[in-house]
């Protein structure tokens, strides 16, 4: 009886602590009843605001979750308050103050992706559908996060991006104009006339279909190769990555063809060989 009749006095002082403080508990959860309703009526009502506007839809989510941060962070301290009478907002504010460097060295990551995603939202080049390129990390942009940004890869994989790896290393925009250039490397046989040569390919582009004719094509002699001449073309086409394949599918089409029928040779690579003794050579007459 020695050890049960303190258990019992003890376990009796929480029971009726928790009766007190009951009231309490049901005043906070109300009160984080209403934090919820206050936050999905602002996003509500910050998502019909910016259907008519022209801010990028990067700024909408940014706008809906600081918005909801805010409110859920009011919410819990006001809630805090009601169950811990004596913790005032100031005393809190205090705590939360000593204990910020804990957390914050904690949650650095969190943290630093978070300020990323945040600057990244606000940088106007990178865009919802931009095709971006990041340190081999390639694909659209379908989503940007206060955490991560979602890149849709060419075959159809999504790729999860941390923020801060791409705030801290170069991006590549792929998409960031209607058009870009593309270059081919084309080799000629060196018997052949180069400003012909010149001529036959640049006339053969000037009609090929997904190329920017206003921009202009470029060729240039560029190499003496191993076994060929080689020249530099190049051409404007659309931005995204299908248009790479498919202009350049049509400009070697048209290359292939136009040579072909000019009499200019493609020529393969060519290799001479060098022997430091002179070779016999014997017919098959003579070995039998």
């Amino acid at each position: 009886m020695t050890f049960i009749e303190p258990l019992y006095e003890k376990s009796q002082s929480l029971w009726l602590g928790f009766i007190d403080l009951l009231p309490l508990l049901v005043i906070a959860a109300v009160g984080l009843v209403i934090t919820g309703c206050i936050s999905v009526l602002l996003t509500f009502l910050i998502r019909k605001s910016f259907r008519t506007s022209k801010i990028r839809r990067s700024l909408h989510d940014l706008f809906i979750s600081l918005t909801r941060v805010a409110v859920w962070g009011i919410g819990f301290l006001i809630a805090t308050t009601i169950i811990f009478p004596s913790l005032t907002p100031a005393k809190l504010l205090t705590v939360l103050g000593l204990g910020s460097v804990a957390v914050g060295l904690a949650f650095k990551d969190i943290f630093e992706n978070f300020f990323a995603g945040v600057l990244i939202m606000l940088r106007k080049p990178m865009r919802i559908n931009d095709f971006v390129e990041c340190e081999g990390v390639s694909g659209r942009v379908e989503q940007i996060t206060v955490r991560e940004t979602y890149l849709r890869k060419t075959d159809g994989q999504l790729v999860l991006v941390p923020n801060s790896f791409l705030f801290k290393n170069p991006v590549s925009v792929l998409t960031d104009l209607e058009t870009r250039r593309y270059d081919l490397v084309v080799g000629v046989a060196y018997s052949e006339d180069v400003d012909k040569a010149r001529q036959v390919i640049t006339t053969a582009l000037e009609g090929v279909e997904d190329i920017d004719q206003q921009r202009g094509i470029e060729v240039y002699a560029c190499e003496f190769n191993s076994s060929s001449l080689d020249f530099t073309v190049r051409w404007w086409a659309q931005s995204p990555p299908i248009y790479k394949y498919k202009s350049r599918d049509r400009v070697v089409t048209a290359i292939k063809r136009a040579l072909d029928e000019a009499g200019i040779e493609i020529p393969f690579p060519y290799r001479t060989l060098t022997f430091k003794d002179p070779l016999t050579l014997t017919s098959q007459a003579d070995d039998e």
